[in-house]
């Protein structure tokens, strides 16, 4: 028995029973995925929000009996958050755009079969991916042009990820050749046809590329350790894991944990986590429509 669908084109299309079971088996392995990706982020939300004793007497629950928000104020009290938030969002915001910057003006003359020397530059960047400096060389580089203590010894380091700007070099070589010729005819020269054409027709990769480059920012929290001495400048991370590490120790004297009181361990880590996760999730949904078509146009053309 088959049934009849509409594609997107308007025509019907005829789906035999063995689509529809196969429709159905995708369908019910695609849900338990997301529920195995989504189950464990709601216990950790519902965790922070829970006692001591509910976290030792269930191992699982994503509401909890008794809400606290002990482990959020101890968060708060113990590090200066809003700072590490500010720190955190304008460290993304501008790493993000550097990283942008240097990997599109970098990838875009890469993309062109015209430039000379395009293909030994290529292999050295796919050198780079396999070999590295080392981090003793790389501390010493960023000493020596001094830039320790300083957010850009954080964005400079990692301006161009070679991974990404294949992607977007290989983005670009996607696009009809035509439009550079065109171009070319009513006079424009390189720069405006990467300002005017280009960039216009790259949102995809834009978007998708810029919120890999953010990610990467606002979790990074080992460079940070390593190359500020400032306080006033540490990001989001740090201050989270001075807090956990604090927690820790309070957890390794105290026994018991009233509601009102200090907050379990386990919980602070719970809330840092979630503190750490959501301002970062928030942007997802703003660039979801493009994240996938961006990473899979500069992926499998080229």
């Amino acid at each position: 028995m088959a049934k009849e669908v509409k594609s997107k084109s308007g025509m019907k299309v005829r789906k035999s029973t063995g689509d529809r079971i196969v429709d159905v088996i995708i369908y019910v392995g695609l849900g338990l995925i997301a529920l195995c990706t989504v189950l464990p982020f709601l216990y950790v939300v519902a965790g922070s929000f829970a006692t001591e004793k509910e976290l030792t007497e269930k191992a699982f629950f994503i509401i909890p009996t008794v809400w606290s928000l002990n482990a959020y104020k101890y968060a708060i009290q113990t590090a200066n958050i809003l700072r590490g938030l500010r720190n955190s969002i304008c460290l993304t915001l501008l790493g993000t755009v550097t990283c942008m910057l240097f990997s599109m003006s970098f990838a875009y003359p890469l993309s062109k079969k015209h430039f000379r020397g395009r293909n030994w530059i290529m292999n050295l960047v796919i050198f780079t991916m396999l070999f590295s400096g080392g981090m003793i060389p790389t501390y010493l580089c960023v000493t020596a042009y001094g830039l320790r203590d300083s957010w850009w010894a954080l964005i400079l380091i990692g301006a161009i990820s070679p991974f990404n700007m294949i992607i977007i070099k290989n983005f670009f070589q996607g696009l009809p050749v035509e439009l550079d010729e065109a171009s070319y005819m009513d006079g424009a020269n390189d720069f405006q046809i990467f300002y005017k054409v280009a960039l216009p027709l790259s949102k995809p990769v834009i978007a998708s590329i810029s919120l890999f480059y953010g990610v990467g920012f606002w979790n990074d929290y080992f460079n940070a350790m390593i190359y500020l001495e400032d306080s006033k400048k540490y990001p989001i991370q740090i201050q989270l894991r001075a807090i956990i590490l604090q927690s820790s120790t309070i957890a390794d004297t105290v026994t018991e944990y009233d509601i009102n009181g200090t907050p379990p361990d386990k919980a602070v880590k719970m809330a840092c986590t979630v503190i750490a996760t959501v301002p970062i999730l928030i942007v997802y949904p703003f660039v979801q429509k493009y994240f996938t078509q961006g990473v899979m146009v500069g992926a499998v053309k080229g």
